[in-house]
């Protein structure tokens, strides 16, 4: 029987543990765990308007990724929701930190 071992997992919820890991005290008392699954989905939401997706559950396996224009993208959802009160420093040390788990499970492979 055949193993598909090429299939790599994002799960949010080690994403949001090692996102947390990369935060300093004082960010995580700004930041809390509902804001970094809010920017996961919104990420998420990024990349199906960019069409970054192969089908409902694959990343396209080349794409390059205009960083201002999804922290742009994200700042105007976050805008929009009174629920969360995250400024566009808070946002970027997210996406740092969902580029640094995603690095670390293979998904996302550094520029060189």
């Amino acid at each position: 029987m055949a193993q598909e071992n090429d299939i790599i997992e994002f799960d949010d919820t080690e994403a949001i543990k090692f996102i947390m890991n990369q935060l300093t005290e004082e960010e995580r008392g700004r930041i809390t765990d509902d804001d970094i699954q809010y920017v996961l989905d919104l990420i998420n939401d990024y990349y199906d308007e960019q069409n970054f997706y192969e089908d409902e559950s694959e990343i396209v396996e080349e794409a390059e990724v205009a960083e201002d224009d999804m922290l742009q993208y994200i700042m105007s959802a976050v805008k929009k929701d009174p629920d969360f009160n995250l400024s566009e420093e808070d946002v970027a040390l997210i996406l740092d930190g969902e580029f640094g788990y995603g690095q670390s499970i293979g998904i996302y492979a550094s520029e060189e």
